[in-house]
Formats: C-alpha cells, structure tokens, sequence
C-alpha cells in the first residue's frame, strides 16, 4: 500500500510519499462531498475487503478542514436503516444534502427497488428513514441520485444509468413535486449519435448562473464527462471532459465542491487494491484533484488522479486532541469502530461507556501521517491514547518516514487491547509546521491507537 513518486530537486531525487488516493485504511467508492459551516464531509460507499464484484452494505464519513488531512467517523448508515430493502448488498452512491437545518442522504436500494431518503439533525447523523418506503421507484434506471437547490428554493433530484431522469422534491425534501422526467438531451435513442457519452454517477451544481451536471462517462473504463445548461431542467449542452478514462481504473463517479476559495473534483481509482492484487476487483479508493475554470465558465481537462492529490489549505492544531484517525497517508493500518462496556459479560453489559474510532492493524514498520502541524507554541510532551495487546514503540519522526525523531512513546503492556490508557512521553522542542510521520515498532498485533496530543 505504499505510493512513491520521485521527484528531480536540484540534480538529486526527492523522495515524496503520494496523497492520492486519500483513503487508505478502508475501500471507498461513490464520493459525495458536502461543506458545511467550514468542514467537508465526504460521505462515501464503503467496498467490502473481500469484494469480488460489488460487496457494499453501508457508507461512511470523513471530515476535513485543510483537504489533505481526513478523519475517519466510520459508518454513517446502512442498508438496515431501510426496513424495506434487502440489507446484505448494495449501498451504492448516495449524497448528503442540509436543507433548513437538517441533513437528507439519498440512497439507490439494490434489487431495483428505488431510491431511499434518510435524515439526520446532525451531518454526523443518525440518520433514520422518514417515510419507510422508496422516495422515487420509477425504472431500472434508479441509481445513483444527486440533488439541487436552486436559488429560488426549489430541489432537484436527478438519478439515472444509462439514462438521466429528473424530479422535483417538495420543501420537506422527503416527497416528490409533479411527474418524473426523463431528461430528452442526454436521453440514450437506439441509433442516434451520443455527443455525451452519459452512463451514470450524475453530479449537478450551480456557478455562476450556470448548471452544471458531470458524470461517468463511457463504459468501461469510465472517465468523467460534463455538460452544462442554462437551467435545473436542461436542455444540455455537453463541453467536454474533466478528466478522460483511464486503463488503470474500471469505473468512476464525480463528486464536486467549492471550498475556501478552489473547487474540487472527487472520484476514485483501484490503486490501492492492486498493490497486491493482479485481477481486477471491486476495491475501489477515493481520489481528489484540484479543478479549474476558464474564463467562459468552461472546465480545464485534468490527468487522471495525478498521485501527489492537493495542496494544503490549512494548518493542524497539535494542542487540541487529535483522532489518531485523522491521516493524510498512511501504509498498513486499519480503522475499526469500539465499543467500551460497563462490564464485559455478553448477557449483561451495563451501561455503554463509549465509542471510539481507532487505528487498528497495527504492525512492525506501518506508519501514519499528518500534514501541516503547526508547532507555534514549541513542545514539551505529548500524550497518546493506547490500549495495548503486546506493546511496542511509536516513533514519532517530522517531514519525512526516515526524517529527525521528535520523541518515541513506549508502549507496555500485554493483553489490554480493551482497556484505554493515556501515556506521556518526551518530546524535543520544536517549531514552525511540520509533517508528522507515527512509525510504529514492534513483533506483532501492537496496539489500538485513540488519540494524541503535544503539550
């Protein structure tokens, strides 16, 4: 799982560790990013490890305030938060939208049973079905939803593969305003030219007073083309692609924001699957590029997920408690959702303490790594969170995998992977911002990792 790219600095090479794809410890696919009062949250479909084909039952959270940096919330919902569908398979792409202070989360049902709603009072959920049945059943078509509130108030929702329908929703964005249309611009007509190539993974925005909607283009590979339009309805005009397809990479699906002044372009790619497998296998990860305009409102043509990802927008507060969850990159770690119970026994566990999201999979040589630490008050500490199942070391390195050691926490211990400590150790005083790089050393099966923070 470890991405290198060499760069050519000053008759040397460089070694620069890639940030592309931006997942690393679990398969994502189907990004939908949302901002919300000042953060992304990337919602996403969730590729099971072992996934021959699609191998999907629920989605997931990330957060991020510097595009480089995710935190990982684990899963968000899932199919059994639909009492009406078949909950082993099939969570494919949805979006997230927040509307008068609550947050609507479209999801396409397997089996061709529709798309479902879910809503939330918080982006981090929970979120719970409102009507208990399909907002929209219209055809084989109905995947791959993503939703519009224009200006003056009303939504959209569109969905669709191999064709593109569209539907008004009501203000209460959980029931359906007059018929469902399928678009006649991008509509797939038996011996007619396709200017298009529209297969699915529709994403519609407004800028500017012009709509966009981009798509996975083509099958297969899939790249992602895009049309635009001077209204929510069309007609389209297509312009173009943001970003051809590649041999590399079976599928795609756009997901586009706006954040603190850049826009941003979000799909996926199998790089990390094929580290160690030579077939081909639903084990997608999430990818993001930095995405450009032209004067005319047109979009500038990217490479294909250029491995070096976006530049940093933002700094980390080393101060405040940090998820050790929280990675830019990161080589043989897992994350995993825990629980901690009042008592351990299966028929009687008292109260529920906590939840806790944690750096799993822990073994001699993995490592992970956060941009853009800024170091403004010095250090003289830091406090980690572990709970350790047969000890090891955590080297804690800056700017690069074999760059100065800033200190090393020593973790003892053994058989204590459910009980939660705060160690303290040592650190040289440092400076300014830095990348930090958590080496973990050891035997085997180390430790749980919670949380850090410098002092």
């Amino acid at each position: 799982m470890k991405f290198l790219s060499l760069i050519t600095v000053l008759g040397f090479f460089q070694i620069s560790f890639a940030q592309n794809p931006i997942i690393q410890t679990k398969f994502t696919a189907d990004p939908a990013p949302m901002v919300y009062k000042d953060t992304v949250f990337l919602y996403t479909s969730h590729d099971e490890d072992d996934a021959f084909g699609f191998k999907m039952k629920d989605w997931l959270l990330y957060t991020s305030t510097d595009m480089v940096n995710w935190t990982d919330h684990g899963v968000v919902a899932s199919l059994k938060d639909f009492k009406w569908t078949d909950p082993e398979n099939g969570a494919w792409a949805p979006q997230v939208i927040e509307r008068n202070g609550k947050f609507y989360m479209y999801c396409p049902m397997p089996g061709q049973r529709g798309i479902g709603v879910l809503v939330a009072d918080s982006p981090y959920g929970p979120f719970k079905d409102p009507i208990g049945k399909p907002l929209v059943k219209n055809s084989g078509d109905d995947i791959d939803p993503t939703v519009l509130i224009d200006d003056d108030g009303q939504a959209y929702l569109y969905w669709g593969n191999p064709n593109l329908w569209y539907v008004k929703l009501n203000e209460d964005m959980i029931s359906i305003n007059g018929s469902i249309i399928k678009d006649p611009s991008i509509a797939k007509v038996k011996g007619s030219p396709d200017p298009f190539h529209y297969q699915e993974g529709p994403w519609v925005w407004k800028r500017n007073n012009q709509y966009y909607l981009a798509y996975a283009s083509t099958c297969c590979p899939e790249g992602i083309g895009y049309a635009m339009s001077k209204s929510a309805t069309g007609p389209w005009e297509h312009k173009g692609m943001i970003m051809d397809s590649d041999k590399r990479s079976n599928g795609n699906h756009p997901g586009i924001i706006d954040y603190k002044g850049k826009s941003y372009v979000f799909g996926f790619n199998y790089n990390i699957g094929k580290q160690t497998m030579s077939k081909h296998y639903e084990r997608r990860s999430v990818c993001l590029s930095e995405m450009k305009y032209n004067a005319d409102g047109t979009i500038q043509k990217l490479p294909f997920w250029n491995p070096e990802g976006v530049k940093r927008i933002a700094t980390l507060n080393p101060y405040n408690r940090v998820e050790a969850e929280t990675i830019a990159f990161s080589e043989g770690l897992k994350t995993e959702k825990m629980t901690e119970w009042e008592r351990n026994n299966p028929y009687d566990t008292g109260k529920k303490i906590t939840d806790r999201i944690v750096v799993s999979s822990i073994n001699n040589g993995d490592y992970l790594k956060v941009q853009g630490v800024d170091f403004s008050k010095g250090t003289k500490s830091i406090d980690v969170s572990v709970a350790s199942m047969n000890g090891g070391t955590i080297e804690i390195r800056t700017d690069a995998l074999d760059g100065p050691i800033l200190g090393t926490v020593k973790v003892t211990g053994k058989a204590e992977g459910d009980i939660f400590k705060t160690i303290n150790a040592p650190v040289k005083n440092i400076k300014g911002v830095h990348d930090l790089y958590f080496v973990f050393k050891g035997e085997k099966d180390l430790f749980y990792f919670d949380w850090w923070k410098f002092n």
